[in-house]
């Protein structure tokens, strides 16, 4: 998979992307049938434009995704379509979450993105145990209550 190369009319290609990004102030609202809906949505997304997604994990304040964009699309135009798009999809599904998040803004601003040469199989394992790190750093972080005074 790592040498798999596509090809245009005139093209052979190889562009992969690891892609962060998160929802509105943060907020932990990927889960369970907001999760589900969520990657169907972005998956729906990803075939309309012949994005193939390589690998992805949604946890619950941000989204990690390894993808292959045709060069025909540059990475902006890529992310302007799937966070604006999937926006409109996720509060045409789930209305209530339109309280939440003021003149249907869902995603944050902004987005990281690297380019992945031939260090797939890195990336790949880093998406997959992005979760039990995040989990194992909250176990061993101690939240300090201070008192009212």
């Amino acid at each position: 998979m790592a040498n798999k190369t596509h090809s245009l009319s005139h093209t052979k290609w190889m562009c992969k992307y690891h892609i962060v990004f998160t929802p509105k102030y943060r907020r932990k609202v990927i889960y369970n049938e907001y999760k589900r809906d969520i990657r169907d949505i972005l998956v729906t997304l990803c075939k309309y434009k012949g994005v193939e997604i390589l690998e992805g994990h949604l946890m619950p304040d941000h989204i990690h995704m390894l993808v292959s964009i045709p060069p025909k699309l540059s990475v902006s135009q890529f992310m302007g379509y799937l966070k604006g798009k999937s926006a409109l999809m996720i509060f045409d599904k789930h209305a209530n979450l339109k309280y939440k998040y003021g003149n249907r803004h869902f995603w944050a601003e902004g987005y990281y993105v690297s380019t992945v040469g031939l260090n797939e199989a890195t990336i790949r394992k880093y998406i997959q145990e992005q979760e039990k790190h995040d989990i194992a750093i909250d176990k061993l972080s101690v939240k300090e209550y201070g008192g009212p005074f």
